[in-house]
């Protein structure tokens, strides 16, 4: 019999953050080559998510609050449910994620300070159009990164020009 754990959603932020051009920025897992994704991760008790994903951004690829302009937050909360041989006691059946589009500000350069990141999660960072990444994404976050592709795409690159109204 499983645990409580095991049917519940771990609470969670992601970032979809792109570059003047609307590509954007990919990091590979550490340790696991080829694995791309966008930044995400847990919800701190009592912590808000637009806070969350500010900390989780700077955790992750060290680039400070300061170097970002919110440009848009999902309006839902976004599900996915990881294979059973993925599910572990801190993230249960899987993550229900809300979402935020940021841009990083040209004055600071498309250069990612990842050494500067305190969670050592990723080795390497690329900017990429963001069908690209969806290809290539691991098969259980590809529904929820169509999803983002449908909220958030009239700011992001398809088929290598800028979309129609970006801005």
């Amino acid at each position: 019999m499983g645990s409580y754990k095991d049917n519940v959603f771990r609470a969670n932020v992601g970032a979809m953050i792109i570059n003047s051009r609307g590509q954007v920025l990919a990091l590979e897992r550490a340790g696991i080559e080829n694995a791309w994704q966008l930044p995400q991760g847990g919800l701190e008790p009592g912590e808000e998510p637009w806070q969350g994903v500010l900390r989780e951004v700077r955790e992750e690829t060290g680039l400070q609050p300061e170097c970002l302009e919110r440009l848009a937050e999902h309006p839902e909360w976004l599900a996915y449910e990881l294979p059973p041989d993925k599910r572990t006691p801190k993230v249960g059946r899987g993550q229900v994620q809300k979402w935020f589009l940021l841009r990083l500000r040209a004055e600071y350069g498309e250069t990612i300070p990842l050494e500067k990141a305190t969670d050592a999660e990723f080795s390497d960072w690329k900017w990429m159009e963001f069908d690209k990444l969806v290809d290539i994404v691991v098969g259980f976050r590809q529904p929820l990164y169509r999803r983002l592709r449908e909220e958030f795409g009239r700011y992001i690159v398809a088929g290598g020009t800028q979309k129609e109204g970006s801005a």
